[in-house]
């Protein structure tokens, strides 16, 4: 009856048994990827916009959203600059109203439950205010017009959060950080990150919830976890580091976030990784560390965070080519959205596919083929058995 009430107060539909759910691993097979594209006070993002498009549409499906008609016509006069065709079939134009370009964060989450997919809904407040006061409300309204476009079963969540702020193994864990769903300028009032849990575990059916702990040094949204720690496959997770060659050092505020967490982690079972910060950088006036944490993944590709440092971005592209094998890595500069609060992951975000094949590899049109062949096979496997089973034999 608890657990009932839970899910009505929450506004999702309660199920018997939390781990009915399950929120699929970015690396798994994904149906599309999803961005909103920057408009008039975010135009310095587009040339990275039409390099990221140009890379996606060779691997899968990409939806982009446009608030006019105008900034629609720059999208394809930009991916047409970059090399790319703004008419390529695996793109499809939405008219849909947004007033930014971190669909990350205001964008739909995806849970399985009992074998359909559905879209929750969190209430988005353009981050607490950090940003100042930023017209939002046409982005929060994006899940639900999302799902209405896909046909998918839309559940509104009465929580104030971002997706940046959640990251999956897509079985039976998740991270996140405490300092950004604790804001008090988000307004959930959760007292302690026990009663965070009992919500996050009902939404999710995750059975570990690792908590990052603290704000990240010129990070605006409080430290989404995007940044600090990321899983690479079901048992293992990446953690950012500070160098004495980084803008962070070893021991200083940001480091201990990054050190706690690896050890939450460690603690929770998982094999854990470093990724070493080896620059800071300069750019627009600021200082900030080469952190390549916030990665993009799709079907068959790894997308970077790329900083104009050839040393550490080939490092990086390097690291990322052992930590996801069998994908295409790319590296695309990404400095005036890194500036103004993050990368390619907050960009986009991932539509993943209902149905993942474990062990098959995933990657563009021959991954698709591959998929399509299991299932139709399958398909005729059970329809022989049903006939057999008529027939008597």
């Amino acid at each position: 009856m608890a657990a009932a009430l839970q899910a009505l107060l929450l506004g999702i539909p309660a199920t018997g048994e939390a781990q009915t759910r399950r929120v699929p691993a970015e690396w798994e097979p994904q149906e599309a990827l999803w961005l909103q594209w920057p408009g008039r006070f975010e135009k310095d993002y587009e040339p990275a916009y039409a390099k990221i498009s140009n890379i996606v549409v060779q691997y899968q499906p990409l939806h982009i959203l446009h608030n006019t008609n105008s900034i629609r016509n720059q999208a394809r006069n930009a991916i047409t600059a970059a090399g790319g065709d703004p008419d390529h079939p695996n793109i499809t134009w939405h008219a849909i109203p947004n007033q930014n370009a971190w669909m990350r964060d205001n964008g739909p989450v995806y849970v399985v439950e009992a074998g359909e997919m559905r879209i929750q809904d969190w209430v988005f407040d353009a981050w607490g205010g950090a940003f100042g006061n930023i017209p939002h409300a046409s982005d929060d309204a994006v899940p639900a017009a999302v799902g209405a476009y896909l046909g998918l079963p839309v559940d509104p969540v009465n929580i104030v959060h971002e997706r940046g702020n959640l990251e999956f193994n897509g079985s039976d864990a998740m991270i996140l950080n405490w300092n950004v769903i604790s804001d008090p300028n988000r307004g959930n009032g959760y007292a302690n990150k026990a009663e965070a849990e009992t919500d996050l575990v009902n939404l999710f059916g995750v059975d570990k919830v690792i908590w990052a702990d603290g704000p990240i040094a010129g990070d605006l949204t409080g430290g989404h976890i995007d940044g600090i720690a990321r899983f690479i496959d079901e048992s293992r997770v990446v953690v950012a580091n500070c160098t004495v060659n980084s803008h962070c050092q070893p021991g200083d505020s940001d480091d201990q976030v990054y050190d706690a967490t690896a050890l939450a982690a460690a603690a929770a079972g998982f094999e854990v990784l470093r990724m070493d910060f080896q620059a800071a950088i300069s750019h627009a006036g600021v200082t900030f560390d080469a952190d390549y944490m916030n990665w993009g993944v799709g079907n068959g590709w790894v997308i970077l965070v790329g900083f104009d440092n050839p040393a550490t971005d080939n490092a990086a592209k390097a690291q990322l080519e052992q930590w996801f094998p069998g994908r295409d890595v790319y590296v695309v500069e990404m400095l005036d959205s890194w500036v103004a609060g993050g990368g390619v992951h907050c960009h986009t975000n991932d539509q993943p596919s209902l149905v993942a094949v474990p062990g098959v590899p995933f990657a563009g049109e021959g991954g698709l083929a591959l998929l399509g062949f299991i299932l139709v096979l399958t398909g005729a496997l059970f329809a022989l058995r049903e006939r057999r089973s008529r027939q008597g034999i």
